[in-house]
């Protein structure tokens, strides 16, 4: 939930400062998910490091966590920009 809310967070910001709706959705589509996936691996290193989880516990997680909202962004970037 926290990524999705944080990608309509970013699309609201950018539709206030940009002139529309398609340019801010193929800008903030790549680089929400670069930022999501570092993200995504900090709450990774926090469950193995912090938390004492292991990689195979945690792993699964980590691609929940990061494949959802980059998938979202990934198609408005994608629908955006064609």
């Amino acid at each position: 939930m926290g990524g999705l809310a944080t990608l309509g967070g970013s699309l609201l910001v950018a539709r206030w400062f940009g002139e529309g709706w398609r340019a801010p959705f193929a800008d903030v589509g790549k680089f929400f998910i670069t930022i999501w996936f570092c993200l995504s691996l900090l709450n990774l290193w926090i469950g193995v490091k912090q938390a004492g989880y292991s990689i195979g516990r945690e792993l699964p997680i980590f691609l929940l966590i990061f494949t959802i909202p980059a998938s979202i962004a990934a198609f408005l970037w994608w629908r955006s920009s064609g």
